[in-house]
C-alpha cells in the first residue's frame, strides 16, 4: 500500500473552496426551501470574508496569506504545543523546566499524599549530577536538632527575625501573580510558620491581608518606595518597614531570569490597581532599570545597604544572580572597609524566574545556582566574613534533595518560588507572561482566578511545607549530621568536570 501524505496547499485550497460552496449551497436552500437555511449561509459567508481578508488584504503573515483560515491551524497547534507535549507524548523526565516526575512529586506533597515511588530512579545517573553522600553512621531522626536560623543577630539589632523551617516562599509579586494566588500563598505561609517574600510589586496589600510574616523586596525600580526620579523615598520605605508583619527588607540587585536587565511586567498584566500600587502608567510594559540609581560601584552599593539598614531597623538582605566573581569579591572587600554587611545574601541561580524574560537572558546570562553558591561561599570564607551574615539560595529548589545540596554548598536556608506555584496547582502551561494562566495563578482575569480556591490552595501550601520539613530531617539524619550547620561540600558527590572545585575541601 502506498504511503499516505498530505498536500497542504491543495488541502487548503479545497477547504477554502468548500467554504465558498457552503455559503452558496445554504443561500440556495434558503431561497428555495426554508429561510432558516440563511443562518448557515451567514456563517459560511462570515468565514468567506475572513478568508478574503487573510489571503488578499493582510500582509503581515505569509502563512495566512497562503493558506487563509486553514493556516490558523499552525498557530492553534503552536498554542497547545506545551499541553500536547505534557499529556500525550513526552516522557516523565523530558519536559523543561520541570519534568512530569518533578511536578508530580510536588503535587503529591501539596495534596498530602504519599510521594514515594518504586522500581528505581528515573534520573540519568550517567549525567553530571551532584548527589548527596549518606553516612554509614546515620543518626536517628529524633536526634536531629530543630532547625533555626536568626537574621540580624550578627549586627546585634533589636528586631532580629528567626525562621524555624529551611524553606521560604521566594519573591512573587502581586502583578506577576494574581490576587487569589498571593492570598493563598500568604494564608498557607502563616499556617505553615514560614515567611513569604513579597517580590518587587510595591506596597504588599494582598500579602498583608492573610497575616503571613513578610520579607518586603525592593527592586531596582523601588516600587512602593520611590521618588519620581527613581531614587529612594525614605519616608515610604520606613512606612512599609513599620508594618508589623514585615520582618525583613530585601534589596534586589538582579535576578536569575534576567540578570543585568531589571524586572519586566508586560502591559497586558497591568490593572488599575497594580498601576496604583506601583505608581506606573497603564497600557505599556513596566521595565525596571538594570541597577539601583544610587549604586554605581562597590563603594556606593555598600553605602546604600547601610543606609537602608539604618532607616528600617530590621534585618536587611540583598539578592543577586552571580555574574563576575571579581565584582563580588570587591564588594565584600568594600563591606569590610565600611564595616557594613547585609544581614543575608540570597544567591539566585541563572535557572530562576517565574515572570517574563527574554529567552536569551533566561538561557545565556548568569551563573547557575550550585556553582554560584559555592563561589559566593568561598569568597566570604576567604575574606573572613562568612560569620557576618547568613546565606540563602534560590533557583529550581523545589524538592528536599536539591535543597539539601544547596545547604551543603553553604546556604543557611532555601527560597523556592516555582515549588510553591506547583503546590498551588501550576501545570507549567508557560503562560506566566500573558495574563492567560489556565489555573488562575499568574493572571488578573477574574474568570480565570475563579478556579483558584484560596482556602483549598492554602492547605496545599501547608502540606507542601510539612512534607519538605519531614524529608529535610530524614535526609539530614541520613548524612549523619544533627544540624544543617554541620553540612559542607564534603557531603556531596560532585562528578569530574562539574564546575565546582572540591580539591580544597578534600
Amino acid at each position: 500500500m502506498n504511503r499516505l501524505a498530505v498536500n497542504l496547499p491543495k488541502l487548503s485550497r479545497f477547504i477554502n473552496r468548500l467554504i465558498v460552496l457552503g455559503a452558496i449551497v445554504f443561500a440556495g436552500l434558503g431561497y428555495y426551501l426554508d429561510s432558516g437555511y440563511y443562518i448557515g449561509a451567514g456563517i459560511f459567508g462570515f468565514f468567506v470574508l475572513i478568508n478574503f481578508y487573510l489571503i488578499y488584504i493582510q500582509k503581515d503573515t505569509a502563512v495566512l496569506r497562503n493558506f487563509g483560515l486553514f493556516g490558523q491551524m499552525r498557530y492553534i497547534l503552536m498554542s497547545i504545543g506545551p499541553e500536547l507535549r505534557q499529556y500525550l507524548y513526552a516522557s516523565d523526565t523530558e519536559e523543561k523546566p520541570f519534568n512530569r516526575a518533578e511536578r508530580e512529586e510536588v503535587y503529591q506533597k501539596a495534596q498530602g499524599k504519599d510521594s514515594t515511588s518504586s522500581f528505581g530512579s528515573l534520573d540519568n545517573f550517567d549525567s553530571s549530577e551532584v548527589k548527596i553522600r549518606h553516612s554509614f553512621y546515620a543518626v536517628d531522626k529524633d536526634k536531629v536538632k530543630p532547625f533555626s536560623v536568626t537574621f540580624g543577630e550578627e549586627r546585634g539589632i533589636k528586631n532580629t527575625y528567626t525562621i524555624t523551617k529551611p524553606v521560604i516562599i521566594s519573591a512573587m509579586s502581586f502583578g506577576a501573580l494574581g490576587e487569589h494566588a498571593v492570598r493563598a500563598l500568604s494564608r498557607g505561609a502563616k499556617r505553615a510558620g514560614i515567611p513569604m517574600n513579597t517580590g518587587e510589586g510595591g506596597y504588599p496589600k494582598y500579602h498583608l491581608l492573610e497575616g503571613a510574616d513578610l520579607i518586603w523586596q525592593m527592586g531596582t525600580a523601588k516600587f512602593g518606595a520611590r521618588n519620581d526620579d527613581g531614587s529612594l523615598n525614605e519616608a515610604k520605605l520606613k512606612k512599609i518597614a513599620s508594618e508589623k508583619n514585615v520582618k525583613m527588607i530585601e534589596i534586589k540587585f538582579s535576578q536569575g531570569a534576567k540578570p543585568g536587565k531589571g524586572g519586566l511586567l508586560p502591559a497586558e498584566k497591568i490593572t488599575k490597581e497594580i498601576a496604583s500600587l506601583r505608581h506606573v502608567s497603564m497600557g505599556k510594559d513596566v521595565v525596571s532599570p538594570p541597577h539601583h540609581k544610587e549604586c554605581v560601584d562597590a563603594k556606593s552599593t555598600v553605602a546604600f545597604i547601610g543606609r537602608v539598614q539604618k532607616l528600617v531597623g530590621k534585618p536587611v538582605g540583598i539578592k543577586f544572580c552571580l555574574g563576575s566573581d571579581s565584582e563580588f569579591r570587591e564588594m565584600v572587600k568594600e563591606m569590610k572597609r565600611q564595616k557594613t554587611f547585609p544581614d543575608y545574601i540570597d544567591v539566585d541561580g541563572a535557572q530562576g524566574g517565574t515572570g517574563a524574560a527574554p529567552k536569551s537572558y533566561m538561557d545565556d546570562i548568569g551563573v547557575p545556582l550550585f556553582p554560584a553558591l559555592h563561589a559566593v561561599q568561598n569568597i566570604l570564607v576567604k575574606e573572613g566574613v562568612r560569620g557576618k551574615l547568613k546565606l540563602l539560595s534560590s533557583g529550581k529548589l523545589i524538592n528536599p534533595g536539591k535543597q539539601m545540596i544547596a545547604l551543603s554548598l553553604g546556604a543557611d536556608a532555601c527560597y523556592t518560588a516555582r515549588g510553591f506555584m506547583l503546590a498551588l496547582g501550576c501545570i507549567q502551561a508557560l503562560q506566566c507572561n500573558r495574563n492567560t494562566c489556565p489555573v488562575g495563578i499568574t493572571t488578573h482575569r477574574k474568570e480565570l482566578q475563579h478556579g483558584l480556591d484560596i482556602e483549598d490552595k492554602a492547605k496545599r501550601v501547608v502540606n507542601y511545607v510539612a512534607s519538605l520539613e519531614h524529608e529535610f530531617y530524614e535526609l539530614l539524619a541520613s548524612t549523619g549530621k544533627k544540624t544543617s550547620a554541620e553540612l559542607s561540600v564534603s557531603n556531596l558527590y560532585i562528578p569530574d568536570g562539574y564546575p565546582i572545585d572540591i580539591s580544597e575541601h578534600s
